[in-house]
Order: structure tokens, then C-alpha cells, then sequence
């Protein structure tokens, strides 16, 4: 297992690479002038001038990489240039509220994904699954944020049961987390129905039944676990969509977070910010799959790494 990690640490590390080169490069294509955006009615061909030295981005883009990388190996991802602050500081203060929403999407799809996956295999070719597929496939196709204006119309302006808008406490964290976790439910529904059904097939299944075991023991303890594996990829890669995703919801819903912050730095042109941003989320997105990857052990016994 260790020597496993540290192969696959070491090839994360062209990752890494190409993730700082893409981000960095797709930064500095956003349209506008950063000098022109911060001085606004006050710029004059001299202060951008001046203000473009201050930020270093009159250097060539091969010197602004470089020094971005060597800031970067020191922990430092610069100064945000419409706040004036660290990027890490403004990263840590905002990114667990993301997180927490992620986390809360990511549970809500479980929740729902993975009962009509099941309940849409046990009942295959009948009313129940029909249903199910019905509603995995408006998960899958509906967006985000459309469905999280309806669950603000239905549920906090029609129903009064939720606050409307807003950060903090679990009523506040309800409608954005059903509205970023249902696409990734119906995602997950398949993918669990699709396993179930090949695995109910098999002879242990059958065997199990013939002992006598309770239909529910036969279901969650014997088939799901062993249909979990290809599921659990899935949450990996959903989960990094869903961090991604809460750039909208957090939007729709007004929270506090790194998707708004994401927003407001691409409109400043703030490039630290951007830049600070876009690697965080995809080193957790990197981060999430190696954990996904050592999990299938767990699941599996018949699973190891060397």
C-alpha cells in the first residue's frame, strides 16, 4: 500500500504540472486589463504603467510562470489585487463553506441515488422502476440552477419551511445541497441500479437466498457491497464535479464561499485569485480520486496494491 501511494504521489506530480500550466495560461487569456479594471475612472496610461510593475505583469509570460512556481513551491499563491490580501488567507476562510456544501450535495445524492438504484433493480421491469429511472433521468437533465430557483420559489417563498438565501445553520444548507447533489443523484441511480442488477445474478446471491437470509440482508449486506466499487469511482469523480458546481448554486442561493469569490475575481480580472482558486479546487479533485483508488481494497479483499 505505501509503496503504491508514493507511485502514485510521484505521477500526480506531471499532474500538478500541467494543472499549474492550463490555469495560468487560461488566466491570462481572460479579456480586460487588471490595470484598467482597478484604477477605473482614475487610470491614466502612467498609473497602469506603474501598477503593471507593481504586479510584475509587465514581464514576459515565461518569467511571470516561473516566479508564479516558485512562489507557489513556498506556500505562497500571492496577494489578491481587488482585496489587497493573501490568496491562501481568503482560500482558508472561505473554502469550508464550500466544502461543507459539497459534502452536503455529495450525502443528498447518495441518499436518493443510491435507494432507487436499488429499489429500481429489486422491482426491475415494474412500475417502481419506471419511477425510478424517471426521476434519475430529470436529475441528470435538468440544471442546477434552474431547479434551485424552483426550490426557492416552492419551498422558501411559497411553503415558508427554509430561510431564502443566506450562510449558516442546517435550514440555510437544505435546497442548496438538493439543488447541486440531484444531478450527481440520478448519475448515481444508474450506476447502482446497472451494478445491482448484474450482481443479483450471480450464484453467492442465489445461495444467500437458498440459506434463508432476510431479502434486505441479501440486498445491502451481500449484493450492494459488492456493487459498490464502480459506485465509489463515480462519488469521486462526482464529488470534484460538485466542488466545481457550487460555483453556481453558491451564486443562486447567495452564500459565502469560493464559487462566488470565483466569480467576483473573474470579473476584477483578478488573476492570484483566479489562479489561487482553479488549483486548489483541482489538487482536491486529484486528491479525491487517489483516495477513491485506495478505498476499492476496503470494499474488495481481493484488491491490493504493491
Amino acid at each position: 500500500m505505501i509503496s503504491y501511494l508514493i507511485k502514485r504521489l510521484l505521477a500526480s506530480l506531471p499532474v500538478f504540472v500541467g494543472i499549474t500550466i492550463i490555469i495560468f495560461l487560461m488566466v491570462h487569456l481572460l479579456p480586460g486589463d487588471p490595470a484598467i479594471i482597478m484604477l477605473g475612472f482614475a487610470y491614466t496610461e502612467e498609473r497602469g504603467e506603474v501598477l503593471r510593475a507593481e504586479l510584475g505583469l509587465n514581464a514576459p509570460l515565461g518569467v511571470q510562470y516561473i516566479r508564479y512556481i516558485f512562489n507557489l513551491s513556498h506556500g505562497d499563491m500571492g496577494r489578491s489585487m481587488s482585496k489587497s490580501v493573501p490568496v491562501a488567507t481568503l482560500v482558508r476562510q472561505l473554502m469550508p463553506a464550500t466544502v461543507q456544501l459539497a459534502v452536503a450535495g455529495l450525502v443528498c445524492a447518495l441518499l436518493i441515488g443510491v435507494v432507487l438504484g436499488v429499489l429500481s433493480a429489486k422491482y426491475h421491469r415494474t412500475w417502481i422502476d419506471t419511477v425510478g429511472m424517471f426521476v434519475a433521468l430529470a436529475g441528470v437533465s435538468m440544471p442546477g440552477f434552474w431547479l434551485g430557483l424552483l426550490l426557492i420559489i416552492v419551498f422558501a417563498v411559497h411553503l415558508r419551511l427554509v430561510p431564502i438565501v443566506g450562510t449558516g445553520g442546517i435550514g440555510r444548507l437544505i435546497l442548496p445541497a438538493a439543488a447541486l447533489g440531484f444531478r450527481s443523484a440520478g448519475m448515481i441511480a444508474r450506476l447502482v441500479r446497472s451494478s445491482m442488477l448484474g450482481v443479483l445474478e450471480q450464484d453467492y446471491v442465489r445461495t444467500a437466498r437458498a440459506k434463508g437470509l432476510r431479502e434486505s440482508v441479501v440486498l445491502y449486506r451481500h449484493a450492494l457491497k459488492n456493487a459498490l466499487i464502480p459506485v465509489v469511482t463515480m462519488v469521486g469523480l462526482q464529488f470534484g464535479r460538485l466542488l466545481a458546481g457550487a460555483v453556481v448554486i453558491e451564486s443562486v442561493f447567495g452564500r459565502e464561499g469560493m464559487g462566488r469569490m470565483l466569480i467576483d475575481a473573474i470579473k476584477l480580472h483578478d488573476i492570484p485569485l483566479v489562479q489561487g482558486i482553479a488549483l486548489i479546487t483541482s489538487v482536491s479533485y486529484v486528491i479525491i480520486n487517489l483516495l477513491v483508488d485506495l478505498s476499492y481494497s476496503l470494499l474488495d479483499p481481493r484488491i491490493s496494491y504493491k
